[in-house]
């Protein structure tokens, strides 16, 4: 129980990713705020994180709506009194090669991997801030956590991606300017930069059987041929895309008191390659 008190709020956690990361620092002990588009994903995964034993509140909505930073921040004051781990998880791809990219495509990417969790952040900067000076006045030292998912196409580009990899190599920037502006409220700010993760917007399908899944009324491909998996696996050194499961794992590593010195960090998280 490494989070024991702690109260966390995880965007995009009603499925993949997000959904395995809420119920990892659940069951490490921490009161989770479960967010998704689709309220009904919020209460099914609050329902498992109070089924197992946690705690839990659900803050239905896009992150994308300018409004949601501040909504987001206040569900856990509100809510459960407090805040001390955020992660920002929320995201989806939408691929195009440059000559045939939308200014709408490229700043869908931007608006979800970048402006969202500016206003998160931004929305949470005055309680963080005023937290440090009453514990410090205190005498005490309460060290939270800020962990901003990004990808190895921000660190290394991914051909197809110019959107995915500007935002994600955006947060990157974010990650390691507040990790400098927010030192001194001891509050650690890192990112996790991941491989091939395997969900429901990356799992193999055979040729000809990609689906589409609705996102803010957008159609967006969903699914990569499995040949492409294949190929994309024989260069990963560990032979294999990771499970959400050991996605979350990454983020956990930074939200653990074990962290506590750790800040500006980005953690590649990609089986090695």
């Amino acid at each position: 129980m490494k989070l024991q008190n702690k109260i966390a709020i995880v965007s995009g956690s009603g499925r993949g990713i997000g959904r395995a990361t809420a119920l990892k620092l659940a069951a490490e002990g921490a009161t989770v705020v479960v967010n998704d588009l689709d309220a009904a994903l919020c209460e099914q995964a609050v329902a498992e994180i109070r089924a197992a034993g946690g705690q839990a509140s659900a803050c239905a909505g896009s992150v994308t709506d300018p409004a949601f930073g501040e909504r987001f921040v206040q569900a856990a004051l509100d809510n459960h009194g407090g805040l001390d781990i955020i992660v920002n998880n929320a995201g989806y791809a939408w691929d195009g090669v440059i000559q045939k990219m939308s200014d709408e495509q490229f700043d869908a990417m931007l608006d979800i991997h970048l402006k969202a969790p500016f206003r998160i952040l931004r929305a949470a900067a005055g309680h963080l801030r005023e937290a440090a000076k009453r514990e410090n006045a205190e005498g005490r030292r309460v060290q939270r956590k800020v962990v901003n998912v990004s990808s190895i196409a921000g660190i290394l580009g991914s051909a197809g991606q110019t959107n995915y990899a500007a935002g994600k190599a955006g947060i990157v920037g974010i990650t390691r300017t507040l990790a400098r502006e927010w030192g001194r409220y001891h509050v650690n700010v890192n990112a996790v930069a991941f491989g091939y993760v395997v969900t429901r917007m990356t799992q193999a399908v055979d040729k000809g059987s990609a689906t589409q899944v609705d996102i803010e009324g957008r159609a967006i491909p969903a699914g990569i041929p499995a040949e492409q998996v294949r190929a994309l696996e024989a260069q990963i050194p560990l032979g294999r895309g990771a499970s959400t499961e050991e996605a979350a794992g990454a983020i956990a590593l930074l939200c653990y008191p074990e962290s506590d010195y750790v800040s500006g960090h980005v953690l590649m998280a990609s089986g090695g390659l």
